[in-house]
């Protein structure tokens, strides 16, 4: 099989195509990846030799240069986007052009190429905000209520996704992951960001009052998912993708992290809240569960203390990253 993956030099992107050689030696890949920022090679380093392998640096927007990538591809599996809420917020017209343009010149492009399956990588973001007094879950029947930009921009590319396998049958499934993080992560998020702060020894900014709630997924049960869905999801189906993780605030998971590297409450920062944060996210996953025998395999205490690991370990990696010496 010959797949084609948009976005496979960010974080999810790359850690996918390192799991799919790794499962899948024998297939094709092509990494299409316009490289802004959050786009490094160096999360690829190790194979790009590998005779399998390939990449194209191109943006998704560009037509023709997803045509000439996408000939004799039989699975697209799309990943690229702008993702930072933040930046959203400041910007948000390049989330518009990627996550939604981008995406509309993939399905015409997939289309003419007969593409098999094409595969689109989305947000519990997009159904919005839960509350921390309820026990609801976000699951495949939740209507969708984005509150940033960022997570409209994703909401229309589902949209027009699912618009296409009706429209024009083409074969797509969807899957809407909860937060990742894990190993090649840009250090603006939360996880890498704590994570890189705490080893240089600087203050974890926290917003707000920090019991703001998250399912985090570790991007290798992500890359499982992904997998178990190219292998045995029905076309048409989109599947929620979470986690083993029970729920926990922002504030917890920092001082996980502090103990992880032995230090103290001390490092904490609370800084001012973003505009419209959502307050707690939570995925109901039983249908990929139930349907395609698909569970996560690492508890958050065991995947915290991979990540740490792989940060310390990695430290001229995301020091480029984080200061801008790529």
């Amino acid at each position: 099989m010959k797949l084609l993956i948009t976005g496979g030099a960010g974080f999810i992107g790359s850690n996918f195509i390192h799991y799919w050689l790794r499962e899948h030696p024998q297939d094709q890949i092509v990494n299409f990846d316009k490289l802004t920022y959050a786009g490094n090679l160096e999360n690829l380093k190790d194979i790009e030799q590998t005779p399998n392998y390939s990449f194209v640096k191109a943006d998704i927007c560009d037509a023709q240069a997803v045509a000439n990538a996408m000939e004799g591809v039989d699975t697209v599996v799309h990943f690229a986007a702008e993702s930072h809420v933040d930046r959203s917020i400041l910007d948000p017209s390049p989330f518009v052009m990627t996550n939604v343009v981008g995406t509309q010149v993939l399905l015409d492009a997939a289309i003419k190429h007969k593409i098999k399956r094409f595969h689109h990588i989305s947000t519990d973001e997009v159904f919005g905000s839960l509350t921390l007094e309820d026990e609801k879950k976000f699951n495949e029947q939740t209507p969708y209520t984005p509150r940033s930009p960022y997570a409209a921009s994703k909401a229309a590319a589902d949209h027009l996704v699912a618009s296409y396998a009706i429209t024009y049958q083409l074969p797509i499934t969807t899957t809407n992951c909860a937060d990742n993080f894990g190993p090649y992560q840009f250090p603006e998020k939360l996880i890498a960001l704590a994570i890189t702060n705490i080893l240089e020894g600087k203050k974890v900014p926290i917003y707000g009052d920090g019991l703001y709630v998250r399912d985090w997924l570790y991007v290798e049960d992500h890359c499982g998912a992904i997998e178990a869905v190219l292998q045995r999801g029905k076309v048409g189906e989109t599947y929620c993708v979470g986690s083993q993780t029970e729920e926990i605030n922002n504030l917890t998971l920092i001082k996980k992290l502090l103990a992880l590297l032995g230090k103290d409450e001390s490092m904490i920062e609370f800084v001012k809240d973003r505009p419209g944060h959502d307050r707690r996210y939570a995925i109901d996953w039983s249908k990929i569960k139930k349907e395609l025998n698909w569970q996560p395999k690492y508890r958050l205490d065991d995947a915290l203390s991979k990540t740490v690991e792989w940060y310390k370990n990695n430290t001229s990696w995301w020091k480029k990253l984080k200061y801008g010496k790529l």
